[in-house]
């Protein structure tokens, strides 16, 4: 083999088949569009804790994609291997969030569309995308589900507690209840008239109720 012979070769034949310029518009809009995801993922969250490495993976899931995608595109061949090569991956990290699963979708999706050249598309579509999940994901509703926790001496006590929920909650249900000597603990699904929480002081100042707490069924405490 020549030293011409070395730069005949498909391997460095390939380093034209995707333009610089392309490459590089590409890339910078996947960026542009995964930090406006980023944003949006941080804007929306409504779980527990919030993770800032989740908010980076979803920039960078959207920048590989689009730079595997672009690969792919530029050669047939090599479509057909990067998806024997893709089929193998496993990935087992626990999505905690049901929304998390949309964000991953939508950072994926992404960097497909950039890379195969629909920009508007991308651009577009992730703008409303957005706009739908900051009005909705945090909308706050009073007929979501409600756990109140209560702690009472006795079955008085119990008695005029449940009383008081009927009157101050729009549904009120037990769910559970355990009995010990001197304790009652009570597990009731609840839903609110309206978005305060105040009855929760006042159940507390009930003769022979020793604790109550209000869990909201997202992972969410309020009290």
């Amino acid at each position: 083999m020549s030293f011409t012979d070395i730069f005949k070769s498909s391997f460095l034949a390939n380093v034209t088949s995707v333009s610089l310029l392309d490459m590089a518009l590409a890339m910078v809009l996947a960026f542009g569009v995964g930090l406006f995801i980023f944003f949006v993922y941080k804007k929306t969250y409504a779980g527990v804790m919030y993770s800032s490495s989740f908010g980076v993976t979803l920039i960078a899931l959207t920048l590989i994609t689009t730079l595997v995608i672009l690969a792919v595109t530029s050669d047939v061949v090599l479509s057909l291997g990067m998806v024997g090569a893709l089929s193998i991956v496993r990935f087992r990290t626990a999505i905690k969030e049901p929304m998390d699963i949309a964000f991953l979708f939508w950072s994926i999706a992404v960097g497909i569309v950039l890379a195969a050249g629909m920009i508007p598309l991308a651009v577009f579509g992730s703008v409303i995308i957005g706009i739908i999940l900051i009005i909705f994901a945090n909308r706050k509703d009073s007929s979501n589900p409600y756990i109140v926790v209560l702690s009472c001496d006795d079955s008085e006590s119990e008695k005029d507690a449940a009383d008081f929920l009927k009157q101050n909650t729009k549904k009120c249900t037990v769910k559970s209840k355990t009995v010990r000597k001197g304790n009652i603990e009570l597990n009731i699904e609840v839903r609110l008239k309206d978005e305060s929480t105040d009855f929760v002081n006042d159940l507390a100042d009930i003769p022979g109720v020793q604790n109550v707490v209000l869990v909201s069924y997202n992972g969410d405490y309020m009290g």
